[in-house]
């Protein structure tokens, strides 16, 4: 018997969220965050779409649905509470600025938007907070996922990021 509750199940994220990808040294530290090292990488590596003074959009390694980003701040802080006053404006209109770009390259119905503070609440990188910007369509849950267990992403990462990139405004 069910609670009439829809359900987005991610069973592939798994691994990442025990901690069976995580670094030796862990998260805690900068130098062991992938969300810290997003803006190191360059070229093909990259998943990061734009940048700005104090936070920047990068893409999900491991999408929810096509387009997923997460906005995060350069300084590695583990708490919304912990943002300042500049950050925590840039995070609002880069997450502005997500939710058009998606919706001008996918066409997206929706959005699930949302912060994940600490790992009872499902953070994965629980030491440098990230806002989702999660697209959604209608239909976006299909047989695929319920009966086949797989989700079928339309597109390689780096083409989502090079069509989110090219579609960011300049600041």
């Amino acid at each position: 018997m069910g609670d009439a509750l829809e359900r987005l199940w991610t069973p592939h994220r798994m691994a990442y969220v025990s901690g069976q990808d995580r670094p030796p040294q862990g998260y805690d530290e900068p130098s062991g965050c992938p969300l810290c090292r997003a803006t190191a990488v360059s070229g093909e590596e990259s998943l990061v779409v734009a940048g700005g003074v104090r936070v920047f959009a990068v893409l999900n390694r491991y999408p929810y649905n096509p387009g997923h980003l997460m906005i995060c701040p350069y300084r590695h802080v583990a708490d919304y509470t912990d943002l300042d006053a500049a950050e925590v404006a840039e995070v609002g209109a880069f997450t502005q600025t997500a939710m058009r770009v998606i919706r001008q390259v996918s066409g997206a119905h929706g959005f699930n938007i949302g912060l994940n503070q600490g790992p009872v609440a499902g953070a994965g990188i629980a030491a440098h907070l990230h806002q989702h910007v999660v697209p959604r369509w209608g239909g976006d849950t299909n047989f695929m996922p319920v009966i086949a267990g797989t989700k079928v992403l339309p597109q390689l990462l780096t083409e989502t990021r090079d069509l989110l990139a090219k579609a960011w405004p300049a600041a």
